[in-house]
């Protein structure tokens, strides 16, 4: 018996062997290609320097807009540097030709300032160009020109860039070295300093920016921490006030509710009007109890979960009105247009304007009768509530204004438009309307 033993290739779940290695070189290749390729061609002008720091705002204004331009003005010297470096290096005797090879690296240098990838590329390519043209003591691969404008060059664009552009930078160029220092003529070559020089600065400037990053970092960290911790005080605010607000309101509205059921039977033999006045009284107050619990609900926690009572409609307009008017308030109801049915935000802000405009006019026009107008029309819903003046003994009571401001919140809230005011025969009159969107037009949006 012969025994056979294979090596498993890891695979894939659909039977291909396992491609992490080429999907790393294929992630690599396309970082080369997105950072030096496709953005050689990008504008991107070097913005002035921050003027925002501990020691630069302690300077004085013209000072602090000189500072602002201090990496123009470097790059600006360093292609200074690297002109006459190259026009001593090249060889004099080709005339206006040395001007224009030494204009090649200056003109890369100041590339990096509008274009910082296509920089690399015009100093690489003005190195082999230069180096031709110079002297030959000037040194290969790189003279000492082209070697500032180079080193210049790749500092300039790590900093611009990042470290992942800078690593693939100094991969091409010693990828250039090792191909070109063999073809030198035997005057030294230049690689070691240009690599091991350029290798320092992009490692500084790498460093730089994992700092830089690190403290943005923690910088948005601090933002996060110190908006949850407003949040946090927010929230205990509004618990606090949720808690007085309930003590104060809810204790009241439970002695009224509790009050209203045994006041028949402090009387011997009460009227049946008296006896369904107490029970309408009962019953508001055990509704105000519960929109109270369930508003207070909402302002105590953000994450509160509403209850499964559905939020009233305009169906239920009728049983407001019935309410009102079982407190002696005569209202009447007219309805135009077709019934529909709206949004929900719609229908709970109309009965909501609806609720508080008729508990005015049984506050300010005790005795005085009103009408509830609502009409359903081409792209909205029109709202409109008056009142006559107050009849009777009853004096009106004072309000806070709080209504008619609750009021124009819900209305704006909707992009509505609203009016209130005085009418000519001494009521109040408050005219509603709130745009709803046709359906096709929702659908096409």
């Amino acid at each position: 018996m012969t025994e056979t033993t294979q090596t498993m290739t890891p695979r894939r779940d659909d039977g291909r062997p396992h491609d992490s290695e080429m999907r790393v070189a294929a992630d690599a290749l396309r970082g080369l290609r997105q950072d030096l390729i496709h953005d050689a061609s990008v504008y991107r002008p070097l913005p002035p320097r921050g003027t925002d720091g501990p020691f630069v705002r302690r300077l004085p204004a013209g000072l602090r807009r000189c500072v602002a331009w201090t990496p123009h003005a470097v790059v600006a010297v360093a292609a200074f540097i690297t002109l006459l470096s190259t026009y001593f290096d090249v060889d004099g005797s080709a005339g206006p030709l040395s001007v224009l090879l030494a204009l090649l690296p200056v003109a890369a240098v100041l590339l990096t300032l509008v274009r910082p990838a296509g920089a690399f590329w015009l100093s690489l390519a003005a190195t082999p160009v230069v180096a031709l043209a110079s002297e030959p003591w000037a040194g290969l691969p790189w003279t000492a020109g082209t070697g500032i404008a180079h080193w210049t060059v790749l500092t300039v664009v790590a900093a611009r860039t990042r470290p992942r552009t800078a690593a693939w930078m100094w991969a091409i160029t010693a990828l250039y070295a090792f191909v070109a220092e063999p073809l030198g003529d035997g005057y030294g070559t230049s690689s070691g300093p240009v690599l091991v020089l350029s290798a320092m600065s992009l490692m500084v400037v790498s460093l730089w920016h994992v700092r830089t990053a690190a403290r943005r970092e923690v910088t948005a960290e601090r933002t996060v921490t110190a908006h949850e911790r407003s949040r946090r005080t927010l929230l205990e605010e509004r618990t606090t006030i949720a808690r007085e607000l309930h003590d104060v309101v809810a204790h009241h509205m439970s002695v009224v509710a509790i009050q209203a059921e045994a006041a028949p039977y402090r009387v011997e033999n009460p009227p049946p009007e008296l006896e369904q006045a107490f029970v309408t009284i009962r019953e508001n107050a055990v509704a105000a109890l519960t929109e109270l619990r369930r508003v207070l609900g909402v302002v105590r926690a953000e994450d509160y979960e509403a209850p499964d009572a559905p939020q009233p409609t305009l169906a239920d307009l009728d049983r407001l009105l019935e309410n009102v008017r079982d407190t002696g308030l005569d209202v009447e109801k007219a309805v135009i247009g077709a019934v529909r049915e709206l949004p929900q935000g719609v229908e709970l802000s109309a009965y909501r304007i609806v609720q508080e405009t008729l508990s005015n006019s049984l506050r300010h026009a005790p005795g005085a009768a009103a009408r509830v107008e609502v009409a359903y029309v081409l792209g909205g819903l029109g709202l409109r509530v008056v009142n006559g003046p107050a009849r009777g003994l009853v004096k009106p009571s004072p309000g806070s204004g709080h209504g008619i401001t609750g009021m124009r919140e819900r209305v704006t809230m909707l992009n509505g438009e609203m009016t209130a005011g005085a009418t000519d025969d001494g009521g109040y009159e408050v005219a509603v309307f709130l745009p709803v969107p046709a359906a096709g037009a929702e659908e096409r949006a």
